[in-house]
């Protein structure tokens, strides 16, 4: 396992001027940063839990001449701003009362008070900054090196805290697990119905997160036995999950980054009006919703003219279709979409009336011009001459 010690965050000037600020004994570096380093992977967002008050916290910077920001006050939350990056600086808490979908918590002054409330072991653990000792209170040490995922304490009762948590499951299991715990497998499963008590928007974000993962089809297929798929998901049937598995590597064959949103796609039928509901249904954005239903409205045609269609449909529209259709996306890769260069005024230059049949004529010389390859402004010229010779 890697040594705290060698990662660049732990040496930051500004993150050393800020644990001088709050006072070495009372912070400590938690969550993600620890866990990622741990694992020699690159540690993206820097969190500090510390038994000061967020007032604290932003006395303390103030004096200091830190900028921060409330960003979640009420939580306990402080972002700091430093030159290498915004911090969280987080209260210690634990829960007085949870009902699934939020938590009611009191601030602490005990490190093991806020463990306690994480959800699995390797989310829990602490590390000192001046020694960089990685304190441990349930076994996250052990279950990192075993690449396993297990909540701390009895699973179904994390869950009952918070259903969302059998979401984040599978998606730390698909980042970070092995084997999957039985125990946390189990409790997930026999609480998955809870999942529909939860906002839309919380479903859709957890399972945009899972589909934006290096290779998510094996978790899909977790999730789809363990009866979570269907609660939140129940179009992604055996052809869609079959699929999501072929665009995976459609994806890794051809170096095209992974996309949560062509994810997705592949998980519905290629029906506008199914995709429809599931936008609707998953509170996505107008503009995810546009291309899920672009991506929907595909054919087999398509791959045969992957410029064209991009000019019609636009580059990410038209790179999911041929990736869901097992084409070649490689035309488009490093290609910008042109801009067809004449306007109306070109068609009346040419003698005609304004009117319908201006539009008409430049449609049909736009249309000659796409099947020409896109030719330059003297090309789409002739073009239009031809078209309008032909009148």
């Amino acid at each position: 396992m890697a040594d705290l010690s060698r990662a660049e965050w732990t040496r930051r000037a500004d993150l050393a001027g800020l644990i001088a600020a709050l006072g070495r004994e009372e912070v400590r570096y938690v969550g993600g940063a620890v866990r990622d380093t741990l694992l020699g992977l690159e540690a993206k967002d820097i969190d500090i839990a510390t038994t000061h008050l967020p007032v604290a916290v932003m006395a303390r910077c103030q004096q200091a001449g830190i900028r921060t920001v409330p960003t979640g006050i009420e939580h306990g939350t402080v972002t700091v701003l430093l030159p290498g990056g915004p911090v969280e600086v987080t209260t210690l808490r634990r829960d007085v009362s949870t009902d699934g979908r939020r938590a009611t918590v009191a601030f602490s002054t005990q490190w093991r008070d806020d463990a306690a409330r994480r959800d699995f072991t390797i989310n829990a653990l602490y590390a000192d900054p001046d020694t960089l000792e990685v304190q441990d209170f349930f076994g996250g040490l052990d279950d990192l090196a075993a690449r396993r995922i297990r909540f701390i304490g009895e699973p179904r009762q994390r869950i009952a805290e918070d259903h969302l948590r059998i979401l984040r499951y599978f998606r730390f299991q698909a980042r970070f697990g092995d084997t999957p715990d039985a125990d946390a497998l189990a409790a997930c499963s026999a609480l998955a119905n809870t999942l529909k008590g939860l906002s839309r928007e919380r479903i859709a974000m957890e399972l945009l997160s899972i589909l934006a993962l290096p290779d998510p089809a094996p978790t899909v297929e977790l999730m789809h036995a363990a009866g979570v798929l269907p609660v939140i998901l129940p179009e992604a049937g055996r052809a869609q999950r079959n699929a999501l598995g072929r665009l995976v590597q459609a994806e890794q064959a051809q170096a095209i980054a992974p996309d949560p949103v062509r994810r997705l796609a592949a998980l519905l039928p290629p029906v506008a009006a199914c995709v429809e509901d599931v936008a609707a249904r998953l509170r996505l954005s107008k503009a995810q919703r546009a291309r899920l239903i672009c991506v929907a409205e595909r054919t087999p045609e398509d791959r045969e003219h992957p410029r064209p269609l991009a000019y019609r449909q636009g580059l990410d529209c038209a790179r999911d279709r041929l990736l869901l259709l097992g084409g070649d996306a490689g035309a488009l890769t490093r290609w910008e979409v042109p801009r067809f260069p004449l306007t109306g005024k070109a068609v009346i230059a040419r003698g005609l009336t304004a009117g319908p049949d201006v539009a008409r004529l430049l449609r049909e010389a736009e249309a000659r011009w796409v099947a020409a390859g896109f030719p330059d402004e003297a090309a789409a010229a002739r073009l239009l001459d031809e078209v309008v010779a032909q009148q």
